[in-house]
């Protein structure tokens, strides 16, 4: 199932410092991840600091595509979780290393042979996710959470995948922000 293209609007100032609209239109980075068909990360926008410089500043979703946020910045983003099929259950793991490399984070990936799921992986973040539209399953290594449209998930840089058993697209949009592990938390998973 196909999802509807995601219209952004970005605003600026003009040269009288009045508010203008800088840009209209679909998201110039959208980028499906090879190793997980039907997996789709929408950019919509990111910062490199915090607080973040307000500026007419190039548009920063135009480079590669990262999986975590600037180290003090943060990120947003829509993600198109497809249905987990039997093959990428089974195969998806020997992927992993691929896709989350793809995404700007290979290290991210902490799937084992003992992980309740391919996608097992941890960023220095806390993401707040929220589902948009269909159903998912947040995968702890101790523990499940089964998610649905309105839904929200604070994520605290915890070792975590994202399991669609729906058998239609999810749509989740994703807030993250830059963060560091205390004394202890890092190094797990």
């Amino acid at each position: 199932m196909s999802l509807p293209a995601i219209h952004r609007v970005v605003t600026g100032h003009d040269a009288r410092g009045r508010a203008v609209v800088a840009s209209s239109g679909p998201l110039p980075t959208v980028v499906e991840v090879a190793a997980i068909p039907g997996t789709v990360f929408h950019e919509v926008w990111s910062t490199a600091q915090s607080p973040a410089p307000i500026s007419n500043a190039a548009d920063p979703t135009l480079g590669p595509l990262a999986l975590p946020p600037p180290a003090g910045g943060t990120r947003i983003r829509f993600v198109d979780i497809p249905p987990d099929t039997a093959d990428f259950l089974a195969h998806g793991a020997a992927r992993m290393q691929a896709a989350f490399a793809q995404i700007g984070d290979a290290q991210a990936s902490t799937v084992k042979a003992s992980s309740p799921h391919p996608l097992m992986h941890r960023t220095e973040s806390i993401d707040y996710g929220v589902v948009i539209e269909g159903e998912l399953t947040l995968v702890l290594d101790e523990g499940e959470v089964q998610l649905q449209a309105g839904s929200v998930v604070v994520q605290r840089g915890t070792n975590h995948a994202w399991a669609n058993r729906s058998g239609r697209t999810c749509r989740m949009l994703f807030v993250l922000i830059a963060g560091q592990y205390e004394e202890g938390l890092q190094g797990l998973s």
